[in-house]
C-alpha cells in the first residue's frame, strides 16, 4: 500500500494521456471510437495486471493505425477484423513460449534514445494544433503523413490561421499551472504531490468550457473537446460491443493480417520496454517473454470484445514514470478509471478541452526530448550519435518503426565500420625500424566482416620483411580469415616474408599451410 500515494496520483495522469489517445488512435484507424476505449482499458487493467513491467502503460498502438485501417477495408468489415486481432494475440503469445522477447535486446542504446527523443518530439508538434483549437488531425495519429491529406508541418502552419481563442486561454492557463505545480508547488507539500496538476488543469479546463459556452468569441465548440461516445441506455451502451467474425477463420488473408499484427505489435512492445526500463528510476528490468504473454492475452481478449490491438505505449508509460508512479498498480488503476469514466461520466468527459490535455502532454514530450540530450550523444561520439540523429529524423519525417529501422540499419553500418577497423593491430617492432620487421595481433573475434582489412593490410608488406602473427588472444577465427592466410603463405614465399606465427599451440616459422596448422575443419570456427 506505500506505493499507492505515488501510482494513484500517477494512474489520473496516465489517465488524462490515455483518454484523447484511445479515441484518436480508433479515428484515426477507421475503427469505432468505443474500440480505442476498449484496448485502452484492456491494455491497462489485463495487460497490466500480467506483465512484469512495473511502469509500463499498454493500449492502442499509434504504429499500428495504419495497418488497422487498410485490414478493416480489405478483409470486409470489422467484425472480419477483430477475428485478426484475436489471432495475432495467439500468434503473440507462441513468440512469448518461444522466447523471442530476447530481440529486444539487441537494439543499440543510441537507436533506443533516438527513438524516446523522436517521439518527444513528434508529441510536441502534434499536440501544436490542438492546443490552439486548430483540430483537423486526430489525437494519436503520429505519422508525418496525416489521415487528413497534410502532414506535421502543414498542419502547424494552418493552425495560425485558423486559432480558437478560447482553446488558447485555456490551454495557456493550463500550461502555467502544470509548469508551476511541477517546479514549484510539488516541493511545498504532501497536498501538492498527492492532487497532480494536470487534474487541476482539466477541473479548470472543465470550468472555463461551461463558463463561456455561451459566448462565441471565448468559448470552445465542440469539435475541440473531448468525444467519448455517449449510449442513451444501459442496452445502447452494450450495443457499442463487436464480436469476432470465426466463420472466416480459414480466409488466408485474415492470417495474414493476424501475422503482421503479432509481429508489429511485439516489435513495438519490446522497443517500448527497453525504452521505459532506461527511463525507469528505479532501473528495473522488465522479463520480455512474460511481456508478450501478457500482450497475447491482451489482445485475444480485446479482439474478442470489440477492441483494437494492444501494444506498449511510449506516451503513457513515459507519462507514468514522470508522474512517480512505483509500480503496476498505476497502470491497473487507470484502466479502471477509464473503465469507470466512460460508463457513468462520459458527458462530464466531454467537456474537456482538448487544449488542456495537449498541456499535459507538451510537458511529456519536452522531458523526452531535452535539448541537452543532443548534446550528450554528440560528446559520445559518432558511433552514437549518427544512429541516434537518424533515428529521431526518421520518426519525425516518417513515422515510428521507418526511424527505428532507420536507426538500426546505420547502427549496423556503424558496428561493420569498427569490426573493420578493430580486428587487428599491425606495427613496426620499436627500436627496429629499419628491419622490416612487422607484428600483427588478431583480436579477439576475427569474422568474414575484417576481409577486406586483413588483406590490405598483408597486401601492403614490403618485400624481403619479417611478419609476426600473433593468435594467442583470438577465440574465434572465421575460415574465410584462414583461407587468406593459406593464400598469402605462397605469396609470403615469392616476395620473400618471413612469418612467425605465435598461438596458444606454440610457435611456429612459415607454417606450409593455416588451415593443417589449425586443424580446422572447413565448417568449425578455430579455437586457440
Amino acid at each position: 500500500m506505500s506505493s499507492l500515494k505515488n501510482d494513484l496520483p500517477a494512474s489520473l495522469v496516465v489517465f488524462f494521456v490515455a483518454l484523447p489517445l484511445c479515441l484518436g488512435i480508433a479515428l484515426a484507424s477507421g475503427a469505432p471510437l468505443f474500440s480505442g476505449l476498449i484496448a485502452g482499458i484492456v491494455g491497462g487493467i489485463v495487460v497490466g495486471a500480467l506483465s512484469g513491467s512495473n511502469i509500463g502503460v499498454s493500449g492502442p498502438a499509434a504504429g499500428l493505425a495504419a495497418i488497422v485501417l487498410t485490414a478493416i477495408g480489405s478483409l470486409g468489415g470489422f467484425e472480419n477484423f477483430l477475428l485478426a486481432v484475436v489471432l495475432g494475440g495467439i500468434i503473440q503469445i507462441v513468440f512469448g513460449i518461444l522466447k523471442a522477447g530476447v530481440i529486444g535486446y539487441y537494439f543499440p542504446s543510441s537507436v533506443i534514445k533516438g527513438m524516446l527523443t523522436g517521439i518527444g518530439i513528434i508529441i510536441i508538434l502534434k499536440q501544436i494544433p490542438h492546443f490552439f483549437g486548430y483540430d483537423s488531425d486526430p489525437e494519436g495519429d503520429f505519422a508525418f503523413s496525416q489521415v487528413d491529406g497534410g502532414n506535421t508541418f502543414s498542419g502547424i502552419l494552418d493552425t495560425f490561421s485558423n486559432i480558437s481563442l478560447g482553446s488558447t486561454i485555456i490551454g495557456l492557463i493550463s500550461m502555467a499551472i502544470l509548469l508551476l505545480w511541477s517546479n514549484v508547488l510539488s516541493k511545498k507539500g504532501k497536498f501538492f504531490q498527492l492532487v497532480q496538476g494536470p487534474l487541476v488543469a482539466v477541473v479548470l479546463g472543465i470550468v472555463y468550457y461551461v463558463v463561456t459556452a455561451s459566448n462565441s468569441k471565448f468559448g470552445i465548440s465542440a469539435e475541440h473537446l473531448v468525444s467519448v461516445p455517449v449510449p442513451d441506455n444501459f442496452d445502447s451502451f452494450l450495443g457499442q460491443f463487436s464480436f469476432p467474425n470465426f466463420g472466416e477463420i480459414t480466409n488466408p488473408a485474415i492470417w495474414v493480417v493476424a501475422f503482421t499484427i503479432a509481429l508489429v505489435a511485439s516489435l513495438e512492445t519490446l522497443l517500448c520496454v527497453e525504452a521505459t526500463d532506461k527511463l525507469d528510476p528505479h532501473k528495473n528490468v522488465t522479463p520480455t517473454n512474460r511481456e508478450l504473454l501478457a500482450q497475447g492475452t491482451g489482445n485475444i481478449i480485446s479482439g474478442m470484445i470489440g477492441g483494437l490491438p494492444i501494444t506498449q505505449v511510449i506516451v503513457r508509460s513515459s507519462a507514468n514514470i514522470q508522474s512517480g508512479g512505483r509500480t503496476k498498480k498505476s497502470a491497473i488503476i487507470h484502466g479502471f478509471f477509464l473503465l469507470i469514466s466512460v460508463v457513468l461520466i462520459p458527458t462530464l468527459l466531454n467537456k474537456i478541452p482538448l487544449s488542456v490535455l495537449a498541456a499535459v502532454l507538451f510537458i511529456v514530450g519536452w522531458k523526452l526530448a531535452k535539448p541537452a540530450l543532443f548534446k550528450k550523444m554528440y560528446h559520445l561520439g559518432w558511433m552514437q550519435f549518427i544512429p541516434f540523429v537518424v533515428t529521431v529524423i526518421g520518426i519525425v519525417f516518417i513515422d515510428l518503426l521507418y526511424g527505428i529501422g532507420l536507426g538500426l540499419a546505420v547502427g549496423i553500418v556503424v558496428i561493420l565500420i569498427k569490426s573493420y577497423q578493430n580486428s587487428h593491430f599491425l606495427h613496426k617492432v620499436e627500436g627496429e625500424s629499419g628491419s622490416g620487421k612487422m607484428k600483427m595481433t588478431l583480436a579477439e573475434e576475427v569474422t568474414f566482416f575484417n576481409k577486406g582489412a586483413i588483406l590490405n593490410e598483408l597486401d601492403s608488406l614490403p618485400e624481403n620483411s619479417y611478419l609476426e602473427l600473433d593468435v594467442r588472444k583470438t577465440r574465434f577465427l572465421d575460415n574465410d580469415i584462414i583461407e587468406i592466410l593459406d593464400d598469402f603463405a605462397l605469396k609470403a614465399k615469392e616476395r620473400n616474408i618471413d612469418i612467425k606465427l605465435i598461438s596458444e599451440r606454440g610457435i611456429i616459422e612459415n607454417p606450409p599451410s593455416y588451415i593443417e596448422f589449425f586443424k580446422l575443419d572447413i565448417t568449425e570456427p578455430f579455437k586457440s
